[in-house]
């Protein structure tokens, strides 16, 4: 006698649940594949995705495009105060941080930078883009603007390495803080989804900061893409 549909892709979904929840896969331990569950279960891939498909609307799994199902991860903590620092960040929270640039360009500053920056309109800046990771796992998309004029060589500083602090002091500001963080609430475009690594639609929440030197001039200007479900952000006075 065979089991109704729903009924295989639910027992199924128990079984993986109940394992997770007794530690056979790790918190950020990738699962077998769809075709290796399909075979251990005697089911076709509709029947096993809908049970993953459960598993994921439940947030005990996550897809990574490319990369195959994981066990969620709980939130990495992130603290936002007047001195934002990744790598220490991540660090604190028993995480190994990581970054990959993906764009280092200069080009004329857009209106919202320049009038952020105190820049003359359309005066040049330098961009830093990438992906900040913590454990492997994407945990937010970032873009940094900088004045030009002020840091000339931030770009070459920048090679081979992901440390916007470490460029910064090669080019002579030893310390900056922030001033001011604006978050608000959006949803994932196919580009940033792909950089995230998670579905379009899901929720991320969007800073956007400025970071001054000691005598109060802006020095970054800086929009960072969170993914919702990987961090929870603490606002500290610091």
């Amino acid at each position: 006698m065979h089991l109704p549909r729903e009924t295989l892709w639910s027992a199924i979904a128990s079984t993986l649940r109940a394992e997770i929840a007794e530690g056979a896969y790790a918190p950020g331990a990738r699962l077998p594949t769809e075709a290796e569950l399909s075979a251990r279960f005697g089911v076709n891939r509709h029947t096993l995705r809908r049970a993953l498909a459960d598993l994921a609307e439940a947030g005990v799994i996550v897809s990574r495009r490319g990369s195959g199902v994981f066990v969620a991860s709980r939130p990495t903590d992130y603290r936002l105060g007047r001195r934002v620092r990744f790598h220490q960040n991540v660090s604190d929270s028993g995480r190994t941080p990581s970054r990959r640039i993906t764009r280092l360009e200069t080009r004329p500053a857009q209106p919202e930078e320049a009038d952020a920056l105190g820049l003359d309109p359309g005066a040049m800046v330098h961009v830093v883009e990438g992906v900040s990771l913590a454990d492997g796992m994407p945990l937010a998309a970032f873009r940094s603007v900088f004045p030009a004029a002020r840091f000339p060589g931030l770009l070459a500083a920048m090679e081979g390495q992901s440390s916007v602090t470490a460029a910064l002091r090669a080019c002579g500001l030893a310390d900056y803080t922030r001033r001011d963080t604006r978050l608000t609430a959006k949803l994932a475009d196919p580009v940033l989804a792909l950089a995230l690594q998670v579905q379009p639609g899901a929720p991320v929440l969007r800073s956007v900061a400025l970071n001054v030197d000691a005598t109060e001039v802006p020095v970054e200007f800086g929009t960072t893409w969170f993914a919702g479900d990987r961090v929870t952000l603490t606002v500290s006075p610091d």
